[in-house]
Protein backbone atom coordinates (compact mmCIF):
# COMPACT_ATOMS: atom_id res chain seq x y z
CA UNK A 1 0.00 0.00 0.00
CA UNK A 2 1.28 3.46 -0.94
CA UNK A 3 0.46 6.46 1.24
CA UNK A 4 0.98 10.22 1.06
CA UNK A 5 1.72 12.36 4.13
CA UNK A 6 1.11 16.12 3.78
CA UNK A 7 2.27 17.89 6.93
CA UNK A 8 4.25 21.14 7.15
CA UNK A 9 5.86 20.48 10.54
CA UNK A 10 9.19 18.79 9.67
CA UNK A 11 9.42 16.74 12.87
CA UNK A 12 5.84 15.49 12.73
CA UNK A 13 6.16 14.77 9.01
CA UNK A 14 9.28 12.69 9.69
CA UNK A 15 7.64 10.85 12.60
CA UNK A 16 4.60 9.97 10.51
CA UNK A 17 6.65 8.80 7.54
CA UNK A 18 8.92 6.67 9.73
CA UNK A 19 5.99 5.10 11.61
CA UNK A 20 4.13 4.30 8.39
CA UNK A 21 7.24 2.90 6.71
CA UNK A 22 7.92 0.74 9.78
CA UNK A 23 4.33 -0.51 9.50
CA UNK A 24 5.03 -1.77 5.97
CA UNK A 25 3.75 1.06 3.78
CA UNK A 26 5.46 2.85 0.92
CA UNK A 27 5.29 6.53 1.82
CA UNK A 28 5.70 9.79 -0.10
CA UNK A 29 5.71 13.15 1.65
CA UNK A 30 4.90 16.80 1.04
CA UNK A 31 5.38 19.86 3.23
CA UNK A 32 2.87 22.30 1.73
CA UNK A 33 -0.57 22.22 0.16
CA UNK A 34 0.50 22.92 -3.41
CA UNK A 35 3.03 20.09 -3.52
CA UNK A 36 0.63 17.72 -1.77
CA UNK A 37 -2.21 18.65 -4.11
CA UNK A 38 -0.04 17.94 -7.14
CA UNK A 39 1.10 14.55 -5.82
CA UNK A 40 -2.45 13.54 -4.93
CA UNK A 41 -3.63 14.43 -8.42
CA UNK A 42 -0.77 12.76 -10.29
CA UNK A 43 -0.05 9.63 -8.23
CA UNK A 44 -2.37 6.71 -7.30
CA UNK A 45 -2.26 6.68 -3.48
CA UNK A 46 -4.19 4.16 -1.41
CA UNK A 47 -4.71 6.73 1.37
CA UNK A 48 -3.58 10.21 2.38
CA UNK A 49 -2.75 11.78 5.75
CA UNK A 50 -3.60 15.47 5.28
CA UNK A 51 -3.03 18.35 7.69
CA UNK A 52 -5.59 21.17 7.54
CA UNK A 53 -3.24 24.05 8.40
CA UNK A 54 -0.84 24.00 5.44
CA UNK A 55 1.11 26.81 3.74
CA UNK A 56 0.46 27.82 0.11
CA UNK A 57 -2.85 25.87 -0.03
CA UNK A 58 -4.83 24.80 3.04
CA UNK A 59 -5.81 21.18 3.54
CA UNK A 60 -9.54 21.70 3.06
CA UNK A 61 -8.94 23.37 -0.31
CA UNK A 62 -6.64 20.52 -1.32
CA UNK A 63 -9.25 17.95 -0.39
CA UNK A 64 -12.15 19.77 -2.03
CA UNK A 65 -10.15 20.06 -5.26
CA UNK A 66 -9.36 16.34 -5.24
CA UNK A 67 -12.98 15.40 -4.69
CA UNK A 68 -14.16 17.71 -7.48
CA UNK A 69 -11.64 16.00 -9.75
CA UNK A 70 -13.08 12.59 -8.85
CA UNK A 71 -10.24 11.44 -6.58
CA UNK A 72 -11.70 8.88 -4.17
CA UNK A 73 -8.72 7.73 -2.07
CA UNK A 74 -9.42 7.71 1.68
CA UNK A 75 -8.19 10.83 3.48
CA UNK A 76 -7.36 11.10 7.18
CA UNK A 77 -7.36 14.73 8.29
CA UNK A 78 -4.91 16.01 10.90
CA UNK A 79 -5.43 19.31 12.70
CA UNK A 80 -4.70 21.15 15.91
CA UNK A 81 -8.26 22.41 15.90
CA UNK A 82 -10.69 20.55 18.12
CA UNK A 83 -13.91 22.50 17.58
CA UNK A 84 -16.79 20.36 16.34
CA UNK A 85 -17.47 22.87 13.53
CA UNK A 86 -13.98 22.26 12.09
CA UNK A 87 -14.62 18.52 12.12
CA UNK A 88 -17.92 18.98 10.32
CA UNK A 89 -16.25 21.18 7.70
CA UNK A 90 -13.57 18.54 7.19
CA UNK A 91 -16.08 15.76 6.67
CA UNK A 92 -18.21 17.91 4.38
CA UNK A 93 -15.11 18.62 2.28
CA UNK A 94 -14.66 14.90 1.71
CA UNK A 95 -12.55 13.64 4.62
CA UNK A 96 -13.06 10.02 5.64
CA UNK A 97 -11.73 10.32 9.18
CA UNK A 98 -10.29 12.90 11.53
CA UNK A 99 -7.57 13.02 14.22
CA UNK A 100 -6.89 16.10 16.36
CA UNK A 101 -3.35 16.97 17.46
CA UNK A 102 -1.70 15.94 19.68
CA UNK A 103 -2.39 12.30 18.90
CA UNK A 104 -0.94 8.87 19.58
CA UNK A 105 0.76 7.39 16.53
CA UNK A 106 -0.95 4.05 17.14
CA UNK A 107 -4.33 5.73 16.71
CA UNK A 108 -3.28 7.14 13.33
CA UNK A 109 -2.05 3.70 12.24
CA UNK A 110 -5.27 2.02 13.41
CA UNK A 111 -7.47 4.56 11.65
CA UNK A 112 -5.50 4.18 8.43
CA UNK A 113 -5.79 0.40 8.59
CA UNK A 114 -9.55 0.76 8.98
CA UNK A 115 -9.77 3.20 6.06
CA UNK A 116 -7.76 0.89 3.81
CA UNK A 117 -9.91 -2.10 4.77
CA UNK A 118 -13.17 -0.29 4.11
CA UNK A 119 -11.90 1.11 0.81
CA UNK A 120 -11.27 -2.44 -0.43
CA UNK A 121 -14.41 -4.01 1.08
CA UNK A 122 -12.92 -5.74 4.13
CA UNK A 123 -14.47 -5.54 7.59
CA UNK A 124 -11.92 -7.52 9.61
CA UNK A 125 -8.31 -6.66 10.42
CA UNK A 126 -7.41 -10.24 9.47
CA UNK A 127 -7.35 -10.93 5.74
CA UNK A 128 -7.54 -14.53 4.55
CA UNK A 129 -7.23 -16.36 1.26
CA UNK A 130 -7.34 -20.12 1.50
CA UNK A 131 -4.72 -21.13 4.10
CA UNK A 132 -3.01 -17.72 3.99
CA UNK A 133 -3.80 -15.30 6.80
CA UNK A 134 -2.48 -11.74 7.13
CA UNK A 135 -3.04 -9.75 10.31
CA UNK A 136 -2.94 -6.06 9.39
CA UNK A 137 -2.57 -5.03 13.05
CA UNK A 138 0.58 -7.02 13.77
CA UNK A 139 1.90 -7.44 10.24
CA UNK A 140 2.10 -11.20 10.77
CA UNK A 141 1.53 -13.72 8.01
CA UNK A 142 0.77 -17.40 8.41
CA UNK A 143 -0.05 -20.33 6.16
CA UNK A 144 -2.11 -23.10 7.67
CA UNK A 145 -1.41 -21.63 11.10
CA UNK A 146 2.35 -21.66 10.60
CA UNK A 147 4.12 -18.27 10.67
CA UNK A 148 5.88 -17.10 7.51
CA UNK A 149 8.65 -14.51 7.61
CA UNK A 150 8.51 -11.97 4.79
CA UNK A 151 10.69 -9.03 3.85
CA UNK A 152 9.08 -5.60 3.83
CA UNK A 153 8.66 -5.66 0.04
CA UNK A 154 7.22 -9.18 0.07
CA UNK A 155 4.77 -8.13 2.79
CA UNK A 156 3.67 -5.05 0.82
CA UNK A 157 3.06 -7.22 -2.23
CA UNK A 158 1.03 -9.81 -0.34
CA UNK A 159 -0.91 -7.16 1.57
CA UNK A 160 -1.91 -5.36 -1.63
CA UNK A 161 -2.96 -8.58 -3.34
CA UNK A 162 -4.96 -9.67 -0.28
CA UNK A 163 -6.70 -6.31 0.03
CA UNK A 164 -7.67 -6.72 -3.64
CA UNK A 165 -8.24 -10.48 -3.68
CA UNK A 166 -10.58 -11.80 -6.34
CA UNK A 167 -9.57 -9.33 -9.06
CA UNK A 168 -6.64 -9.24 -11.45
CA UNK A 169 -3.95 -6.74 -10.44
CA UNK A 170 -1.62 -5.62 -13.22
CA UNK A 171 2.14 -5.33 -12.85
CA UNK A 172 1.85 -1.60 -13.54
CA UNK A 173 -0.65 -1.20 -10.70
CA UNK A 174 1.61 -3.08 -8.32
CA UNK A 175 4.58 -0.91 -9.26
CA UNK A 176 2.51 2.25 -8.68
CA UNK A 177 1.13 1.17 -5.31
CA UNK A 178 4.05 -0.69 -3.72
CA UNK A 179 6.93 1.72 -4.16
CA UNK A 180 7.55 5.33 -3.24
CA UNK A 181 8.83 7.90 -5.70
CA UNK A 182 12.51 7.24 -4.99
CA UNK A 183 12.37 3.49 -5.63
CA UNK A 184 13.82 2.12 -8.87
CA UNK A 185 10.57 1.01 -10.49
CA UNK A 186 11.71 -1.87 -12.64
CA UNK A 187 8.74 -4.07 -13.58
CA UNK A 188 11.01 -7.14 -13.37
CA UNK A 189 11.28 -6.49 -9.63
CA UNK A 190 7.61 -7.42 -9.25
CA UNK A 191 8.19 -10.79 -10.90
CA UNK A 192 11.13 -11.47 -8.60
CA UNK A 193 9.07 -10.69 -5.47
CA UNK A 194 6.11 -12.75 -6.72
CA UNK A 195 8.44 -15.70 -7.23
CA UNK A 196 9.91 -15.36 -3.75
CA UNK A 197 6.46 -14.96 -2.22
CA UNK A 198 5.16 -18.09 -3.92
CA UNK A 199 8.06 -20.10 -2.55
CA UNK A 200 7.56 -18.85 0.99
CA UNK A 201 3.79 -19.34 0.99
CA UNK A 202 4.17 -22.76 -0.65
CA UNK A 203 0.54 -22.85 -1.79
CA UNK A 204 -1.27 -22.02 -5.02
CA UNK A 205 -2.96 -18.73 -4.16
CA UNK A 206 -1.15 -16.32 -6.49
CA UNK A 207 -2.25 -17.02 -10.04
CA UNK A 208 -0.63 -15.46 -13.12
CA UNK A 209 -3.17 -14.22 -15.64
CA UNK A 210 -1.21 -14.12 -18.85
CA UNK A 211 -0.93 -10.65 -20.32
CA UNK A 212 -2.92 -9.07 -17.48
CA UNK A 213 -1.20 -9.56 -14.12
CA UNK A 214 -1.81 -11.50 -10.93
CA UNK A 215 -4.89 -12.84 -9.19
CA UNK A 216 -5.04 -13.90 -5.56
CA UNK A 217 -7.55 -16.70 -5.14
CA UNK A 218 -7.95 -19.74 -2.89
CA UNK A 219 -6.89 -23.01 -4.53
CA UNK A 220 -10.40 -24.46 -4.28
CA UNK A 221 -11.75 -21.44 -6.21
CA UNK A 222 -9.45 -21.90 -9.21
Amino acid sequence: MRLLVIEDDPDLNRQLVEALADAGYAVDRAFDGEEGHYLGESEPYDAVVLDIGLPKMDGLSVLESWRRAGKTMPVLMLTARDRWSDKVQGFDSGADDYVAKPFHMEEVLARLRALLRRATGHASSELTCGPVRLDTRSGRVSVGGNPVKLTSHEYRLLSYLMHHSGRVVSRAELVEHLYDQDFDRDSNTIEVFVGRLRKKLDCEVIQTVRGLGYLLVAADEV
